[in-house]
Parts: structure tokens; C-alpha cells; sequence
């Protein structure tokens, strides 16, 4: 990939002091993961700023992920010492899962509670992940009722705000934030192919030739099927010329850009079926040579 995509926001470097001060505030922080893109949505630098708290990993959107890939993850985060839930954050027994491992991850700290006479106390939790990466939504689900924005599109949050659920929990919203640079190109890559980079900061083309690399040998058919090419395109055609082809076959003459966004637009809804862009193998994160 060409480009290298970096941003730094103001409102994301004074979340990162938000969260800094309220973290004494909380017993729990709620991590947020795409399920699509497992290692790169996680913020590397959450790490400093959370410290030692307990913290549950939480794998959004699995209805848009591959469940053979997304088993593979939780597997692997468990070994790394993580408590791990995946779900559909839309699913109505949602706040039920949450509040159940938010106990199990707190089980030490309030049995001590308990000894003390200290009973039913809420849970109290930061919720925490990079844009887009639907926290907005788990948040509507957990409190039962829409109270935060949500939206298909980064940078939706932009200011704290606590929120109570039935379940017992008092949630700590925060901005979604990511990090000054990526150092694998890779990660960029994933973060714009499902939506956490605003469209505008990026080459949408540069973007729609990774995704259709990854389904190249990932998925081929998802891309034949959904634009209506022949199926040997694959072993006659390079990922430019079938970027050509399809821009040719919506319509759009030569305007590829505009058949870039229609693609990243069917990524993001599913239109391609459900995927998994890496796995614990692909190593993520770490510097690759071009």
C-alpha cells in the first residue's frame, strides 16, 4: 500500500487524558474489538493508559465475521489471559452476557465486597475502542433504550457520558480512538477497509485493491457473484483490471473511484458475505517489508 495513513485528532489525545483521570472511577474496562479485524482494532496504546485494570475483551459485530475466524481469536486472546465474550451486540440477551462476564472478570474483588457486607453494588465500567467499532450500539442494547449516537461512520462520540442499564452496570462512554501511526501498513489497511478511517482521509482505490487481494484467495466467488464476472477473471486479470471490470459492470464508465466506494459500502454491510480479514498467524501489527 502507498499511502500511509496517520491521524492524531485533537478530541482523540484529550480522550486519552479522559480516560487517564476517570480510571480511578471504574472497576472494569470494557475493550472493544471488531470481530473483522481482531488485532488491528485494538488500540496498542490502550494498553499504557489502562494499566493493570481488569478489563473484559469484547468481539462486536460477529454477524459480519467469519465464526470459524472468530472462534480462532477468542481462542487466542483466552491464552494471552484475556476474558473474552463475542457477540452481535444487537442480540437481546446481550446486557444478560455482558453483566455475567464483567462478574466473572470482578469475582475476587466482590466476594471480598460481599465479606464486607457491601451487596448488589453496581458495576462500573469504561468502555473503551476505536471508532466504528460499535460501542454506540452495545451501549443502546445494554441501557435498553437509545442514549448514545450511533452511525455507520467513525467519530460518532465525541464527549464522555455515563450511562445506567438494568443489569446493575454504570458504563463509561469515551470517543472512539485510535492512534498516531500505524507502523504496519497492514493495520491501516484493515482499519479502512471496515469503516474506523473516515473515507476522506484516504485513497478509497488504494483501499479497494487490498480488499480485493484479501478475497482473491479469501473468498473469490463473494466477488464474482455480487458484480456479475466471470469466474476466470481471477487467473486472467490483475486486481487493477478487475477493479476496471467492475467499475465497467456497475455502470460507472471510468470512474473507478466512485466503484472503489460502492465496494468498501458492500464490504462494510455484508454484501459480500461474512469475513475475517487476519488471523493470530498473520502477525499484525508488526513491521513488514514492502
Amino acid at each position: 500500500m502507498s499511502q500511509i495513513i496517520q491521524w492524531f485528532p485533537g478530541h482523540m489525545a484529550k480522550a486519552f487524558r479522559l480516560m487517564r483521570e476517570n480510571l480511578k472511577h471504574v472497576d472494569i474496562v470494557f475493550e472493544l474489538v471488531d470481530a473483522r479485524i481482531p488485532l488491528s482494532s485494538r488500540n496498542p496504546e490502550l494498553d499504557d493508559v489502562l494499566g493493570d485494570k481488569p478489563r473484559l475483551l469484547i468481539m462486536t459485530k460477529t454477524d459480519l465475521a467469519d465464526p470459524e475466524r472468530t472462534s480462532i481469536w477468542r481462542s487466542y486472546f483466552e491464552s494471552q489471559g484475556l476474558t473474552v465474550v463475542s457477540l452481535d451486540t444487537r442480540g437481546h440477551k446481550t446486557p444478560q452476557i455482558i453483566t455475567k462476564a464483567a462478574r466473572v472478570v470482578l469475582a475476587d474483588k466482590w466476594q471480598n465486597l460481599e465479606e464486607k457486607g457491601v451487596q448488589d453494588k453496581a458495576i462500573r465500567a469504561l468502555v473503551a475502542g476505536i471508532p466504528n467499532v460499535g460501542k454506540s450500539t452495545l451501549l443502546n442494547h445494554l441501557v435498553t433504550k437509545n442514549v448514545a449516537i450511533t452511525g455507520d461512520r467513525p467519530g460518532v462520540t465525541k464527549k464522555l457520558q455515563w450511562l445506567k442499564t438494568p443489569t446493575n452496570l454504570e458504563l463509561l462512554d469515551t470517543p472512539g480512538v485510535l492512534w498516531p501511526k500505524f507502523v504496519d501498513q497492514r493495520v491501516g489497511q484493515h482499519l479502512a477497509m471496515t469503516g474506523a478511517i473516515k473515507d476522506q482521509l484516504i485513497n478509497l482505490d488504494d483501499i479497494a485493491l487490498a480488499a480485493l487481494k484479501f478475497f482473491r484467495d479469501y473468498n473469490a466467488e463473494a466477488i464474482t457473484t455480487r458484480y456479475h464476472l466471470n469466474s476466470s477473471i481471477w487467473e486472467e486479470k490483475s486486481d487493477v483490471d478487475i477493479l476496471l471490470t467492475i467499475t465497467e459492470k456497475l455502470g460507472f464508465k471510468d470512474d473507478y473511484d466512485r466503484a472503489s466506494e460502492r465496494l468498501l459500502i458492500d464490504l462494510r454491510r455484508g454484501k459480500l458475505g461474512r469475513y475475517t480479514l487476519e488471523l493470530p498467524s498473520d502477525h499484525i501489527g508488526e513491521v513488514v517489508d514492502d
